[in-house]
C-alpha cells in the first residue's frame, strides 16, 4: 500500500477489505500502520481517516470511531471505492454519518463486481445533490432511526427538487422513514401467516411507573404481562436489549440506562423442541427472497456472531440445509408470509429477521434496509455460504444494472462491452 497518494487517486479501502482484515487478526497491525502513516504524512487524506474510523469503531471504541468519522466528514462528503477494475457500473450510495447500523452495508453487496462506488454523505444541512458525480444509478442507503428522521426528510426534499437524476433504488424515502419497530406490528398483525408482537414506545417516566408498581404492562400492551423485552429507541444489534421478568429487574435496568424513550414488547417464547433458539435472516430484492443466514443459539437473544456456530458442526449442517434448499422448500412453504412482508415494505431492497414457530406462523422480529449481509465467514468451516451469498450479491448488482439499462441503455452497454473486452 503506498504511503500517500494524490487526491484524485485516493480511494477508500471500504468495509469489505477492512472487515476481512479484522477477521484475520494477524493482519490488523500492518493495515493499521499503513493507514496511520498515510494520514500522518498527509492530513488531507480523509479516505485514510475514514477507513481508520471504521477499524477503531469495530475494535471496541465506538465513540472514538465516531469522532474520527466526523472529522473526516467535516472536510469531505463524497468518497470513491473501487470494486474489481472499477470500470463497470458507477453507483452513488446516499449515506448518513453513523456506525454500521446507520446505512445499508452496500460495500459488502458489491463483492465480485467491477463497480465504482461513490459514498455520498448527507445531513440536514445539505443544500444540493448537484455535487454527486456522473453515475449510472443511485442507491438510497440511509436507514430509519430517530436520529435519521430529519436527514430522511431532507433527502426526500432534495430528490423531489432534482428532476434530471439517474434512476434511484429505494427511492421511496417515506417508506424507509416508516420502518419503525412499532409500525411492524400495525402492518402485519392481521395476517394469519405472521406473528408480529406489538412494540410500543414508552417514556422513561412510564417505565419508572411500571417498575414502581403504579402502572401495569397491560396498560401499554393489552393482553400481555411480564416478561417483556425492553430496548432504547434507535438501537440495533441487541444494544440495550434485555428480558425483563419483574418490576425489580426493570428498576435495575433503568439504573443502567440513560435514554429517555424505549421500545417495550411482550416476550414470545420461541424455543424449538430441542431447547435452542433460531433466527433466520432473509433479504428481499425486488420482492424475491434470499437466504442470508440462520443463527442457532442456547440464548433467547440470537445474534450470529455470539451464537458460536463455529463450535457446533451440527448447527452449521442445519444452516447449510436451510440455505441450500431455501428456494425449493422454505420460500414455497412460507410464500404467503413472504408476500405479506413485501406488501408491507414495498421498497426495492430490505431484510427481515424471523423464524417459523410451532403453530405454523412466521414470527417476525425486525424488518429494515440496513441489516448486515456479508460473505466474511471462514471458508473451510462455512464453505456452503459463499455460493449462496454470491447469488444474492449478483441479484443485487443485477437490480442496479437493470435500472441503469432502462434509463441509459446505450451508455451502459458501451461500458459493459469495454469491460468484457
Amino acid at each position: 500500500m503506498p504511503a500517500s497518494s494524490t487526491p484524485s487517486e485516493r480511494l477508500l479501502l471500504g468495509n469489505t477489505v477492512l472487515f476481512r482484515t479484522l477477521y484475520n487478526e494477524q493482519a490488523i497491525p500492518e493495515l493499521w500502520e499503513a493507514l496511520v502513516n498515510r494520514y500522518t504524512q498527509d492530513p488531507t487524506d480523509f479516505e485514510a481517516l475514514l477507513d481508520l474510523s471504521v477499524m477503531v469503531h469495530a475494535t471496541g471504541q465506538p465513540q472514538k470511531g465516531r469522532e474520527m468519522q466526523s472529522a473526516a466528514l467535516r472536510f469531505k462528503k463524497i468518497y470513491k471505492r473501487k470494486h474489481g477494475t472499477g470500470k463497470g457500473l458507477r453507483v452513488a450510495a446516499l449515506m448518513v454519518e453513523g456506525d454500521m447500523t446507520a446505512n445499508t452495508p452496500i460495500d459488502f453487496l458489491l463483492v465480485q463486481s467491477d463497480f465504482m462506488l461513490y459514498t455520498v454523505f448527507i445531513d440536514e444541512k445539505t443544500l444540493t445533490l448537484s455535487e454527486i458525480p456522473d453515475v449510472d444509478v443511485i442507491f438510497m442507503a440511509i436507514g430509519e432511526s430517530p436520529a435519521n428522521q430529519g436527514v430522511l426528510r431532507r433527502v426526500e426534499e432534495l430528490l423531489n427538487a432534482w428532476h434530471d437524476h439517474p434512476p434511484i433504488i429505494n427511492r421511496d424515502v417515506g417508506l424507509i422513514a416508516k420502518m419503525t419497530r412499532d409500525r411492524l406490528h400495525r402492518e402485519l398483525s392481521n395476517d394469519p401467516a405472521i406473528l408480529s408482537p406489538p412494540q410500543v414506545i414508552v417514556s422513561r417516566a412510564e417505565i419508572e411507573e411500571i417498575a414502581a408498581g403504579r402502572r401495569r404492562v397491560e396498560e401499554f400492551l393489552p393482553g400481555y404481562s411480564m416478561p417483556v423485552i425492553v430496548r432504547p429507541v434507535g438501537t440495533h444489534a441487541g444494544n440495550g436489549l434485555e428480558l425483563i421478568e419483574s418490576p425489580d429487574s426493570l428498576s435495575n435496568y433503568l439504573q443502567r440506562m440513560t435514554e429517555g424513550t424505549f421500545y417495550m414488547a411482550p416476550f414470545i417464547e420461541y424455543r424449538s423442541p430441542d431447547g435452542l433458539y433460531r433466527k433466520q435472516r432473509i433479504v428481499f430484492i425486488k420482492r424475491r427472497p434470499f437466504a442470508c443466514h440462520m443463527a442457532i443459539s442456547s440464548h433467547w437473544m440470537v445474534h450470529y456472531l455470539s451464537a458460536e456456530m463455529n463450535l457446533h458442526p451440527e448447527r452449521r449442517a442445519e444452516e447449510a440445509e436451510w440455505m441450500e434448499s431455501f428456494d425449493s422448500v422454505f420460500a414455497k412453504r412460507y410464500a404467503s408470509a413472504l408476500e405479506k412482508l413485501c406488501d408491507a415494505y414495498a421498497v426495492d431492497y430490505f431484510a427481515v429477521d424471523c423464524i417459523p414457530i410451532s403453530d405454523g406462523r412466521m414470527l417476525v422480529f425486525e424488518a429494515d434496509n440496513i441489516m448486515i449481509v456479508h460473505d466474511l465467514d471462514d471458508d473451510p468451516m462455512f464453505h456452503y455460504k459463499k455460493p449462496i451469498m454470491h447469488k444474492l450479491f449478483r441479484s443485487f448488482q443485477d437490480m442496479l444494472t437493470n435500472a441503469a439499462l432502462e434509463d441509459r441503455p446505450e451508455h451502459v452497454m458501451i461500458e459493459a462491452e469495454a469491460q468484457s473486452s
